[in-house]
Formats: C-alpha cells, structure tokens, sequence
C-alpha cells in the first residue's frame, strides 16, 4: 500500500467496514511472511463501552482477528493499556475482549503489567513495553475524538497505550506533544485502522459522542493525522505532536500529496445529535441530513466557538442558520449551506461530505 494513500468507508457496520478496508488494502500481502509477531492496538483508555465516543468498537478488532486467522497468520496479541488511574483488565471485560482472546485463542496483554525498555529519542527518556518492541508488525485502531490537552487525539497519541504509566505521567509533565512525537519515531506503526463511527467531540474520555458512521484505513501515522485533523475542524499546523513529528520525520505531512480513495459514498444514515452537539444544533437549519456531513458541521461550529469566532460568523450569515441536508436539493436560496445538497444556496461549501476544516475556513473568511 502506498505510504500516501488513505482509504475512507462509510457505514453502520463496524465489522464490515473493516473487513472491507483491509480487503482493499491488501494487508495479508502487506504483513508476508506468516509467523510474524503481530500486535492489535485498539484504543481502551477507559472502562466504558463505545456508543460512549472514547473507545474502539470491539467489532473491529474481531474483524481484524478473523481476516488474519483466514489468511494463516496466528501469532496474534492484543496490547493496551488504559489511561493512568483506570484498570485495563476492567476496560478490557467491559468491551467483551475476555471473550475474544478465548474464542480466538488471541492472548490479552496489559501493558501495565509488562516489563520495559528505556528508550532514548532526543533526549526525551521513555518507558515502552517489551511487548510492544519486540512486534513485527503493530496493526493500530485508534478512535478519532477531540481531546482537551492537545486538541485532537488519533493514530500519533494513541500509542501511549504502550507507555508504562511512569512514562504516562512524565509525558504530560512535559507537555505531551514533543514526548509523542518521540514515541512515533521509537517505536513505529504498520497499519492504521481509525475508528471514527463516534468519536467524542471534545474529550478523549467521551460523553459527548458525534456519529459520523466512517472508518479510515492507512500506514502514515503523520499523514493519518493530518487528514484527520481537517475532519473534526482544524488545521494541521494547530497541532502541536503533529509539527514535531514532521520535525522527527515520523511520516510525510504534505496533504498535496494525499492519496485519497472513498470506498463508497457518505450513506444517508440520520445524523443523531448527543451532548454538547444538541448545543450547537441551534445554529443549524437541518433537513435530512446525512451523518458524515453534519457530524463535519457541528466539528467546525465547535471549534470556531472555542476560538470564539462563531458568533461574528454567524451574524454574517442570513437567520445566523446554516442550511444541510437533503431536504435543501434543488432549492436556490439565500443562504448558508454545507455540502452537495445545498449547492442552490448563495453561499456554499461544496463536497460529500465537505471537510470540517473547509467548514470552518469558509465562515470564518466570509
């Protein structure tokens, strides 16, 4: 697979999806030989089931499980470990991963309990599990969330789960986009699966889930990131682990050259609107609309309320509404409108879905 390549599904289906986006990528072919060590790195910061927006769907570890086992490799672990303060082994039993590790006969490894190597990277000192290194191959599944540190947490941070929480606790000390960013060039990813079905909107323990019913597949954990950046609203440069892990030379950050290939179109899944995204739905005037897109929307409106540059936008705008959904096809109007479907506005930001990024770019320029 192409280092610049990036493939998006859309769906209901969290096992599907999956399966799908590694049958597209080939990664049978990716990983070769058959008794390679591989590692599954999902994201179980917390001991709280998915519809919650903070951890990966169990679904599609099961789904990457069974495709590797049907392709004859089987030397095959699970490793996490949850956030400082919380016990993987409960976030494990709580997603049911108990019973995955002995169905498939796939050992459970809580990083918290692993022995570790002191690693070196420009003199930021850290802990990371023994397990983890010695992997041929690190297949990640992290959850693309908001996070109230570093803004945003996906492909690059989720890789503190292989962190002892020593190391954890020193990264925050710190700062925690440099460490990060010396965590990714020590120990690297192969594959990249990227839960974004409903990512919480701000934090990265959930409660405020945004349904977006998407999954993203790749093996740039910088590029990844980038173009996940510009799907919940920011700008890669606002980053800060993004910018040292260009400076590290993690990954390509350069998006000119994204590879991007859409499996299937944005379904018309019914957006469903959940904690401080029912805040934000006032500022909207919705018909019909597809959950992709309208989880972008709320993503923009978010982050230009936190930048507080919503209000002087939306008085720009007629009714200080912005127009979506399906309901608006083939209407002309004066009006604000995201996506496809609300083309016949006088203002307009095409696409489907349009990146929450453009969202944002284009009502805070009007």
């Amino acid at each position: 697979m192409d280092r610049n390549r990036i493939s998006v599904i859309y769906g209901k289906d969290p096992f599907e999806m999956a399966t799908k986006l590694m049958q597209d990528c080939d990664l049978a072919s990716m990983i070769g030989d058959k008794s390679k060590k591989i590692a599954i790195k999902p994201n179980l910061i917390t001991s709280t089931t998915a519809d919650h927006g903070a951890v990966t769907h169990p679904e599609i570890v099961i789904a990457i499980i069974e495709y590797l086992q049907g392709h004859g490799f089987h030397n095959i672990k699970i490793i996490e470990s949850s956030w400082v303060g919380d016990n993987t082994k409960r976030a494990f039993s709580v997603n049911g991963y108990n019973q995955i590790s002995a169905k498939y006969n796939v050992p459970l490894v809580d990083v918290k309990q692993d022995s570790y190597e002191l690693v070196n990277v420009e003199g930021i000192k850290i802990e990371i599990s023994k397990e983890a290194l010695s992997t041929d191959f690190l297949i990640n599944v992290p959850v693309l969330k908001g996070h109230c540190q570093t803004l945003m947490t996906c492909a690059l941070k989720n890789m503190k789960g292989i962190l002892s929480d020593r190391s954890k606790r020193a990264f925050h000390s710190m700062g925690l986009h440099k460490p990060i960013a010396a965590l990714n060039k020590a120990k690297k990813q192969d594959f990249i699966l990227v839960d974004n079905i409903n990512g919480d909107l701000d934090f990265e323990e959930g409660g405020t889930p945004v349904y977006t019913y998407r999954m993203m597949a790749g093996t740039d954990p910088l590029l990844m990131d980038c173009f996940c950046a510009t799907q919940i609203g920011f700008s890669p440069s606002e980053i800060g682990y993004i910018r040292y892990s260009k400076q590290m030379g993690v990954g390509s950050a350069d998006l000119s050259k994204l590879d991007l290939k859409e499996l299937n179109q944005a379904i018309c899944i019914p957006s469903r609107s959940t904690g401080r995204a029912r805040s934000l739905e006032r500022y909207t005037e919705h018909d019909s609309a597809c959950s992709a897109c309208y989880a972008n929307l709320i993503n923009a409106l978010a982050r230009m309320d936190e930048n507080r540059t919503l209000d002087e936008a939306l008085d720009k705008i007629p009714n200080g509404k912005v127009c979506i959904g399906q309901g608006f096809k083939g209407k002309s109007l004066d009006a604000f409108g995201v996506g496809n479907c609300t083309k016949g506005c006088s203002k307009n930001v095409p696409g489907c879905p349009p990146m929450a990024s453009a969202i944002r770019d284009k009502l805070e320029n009007l």
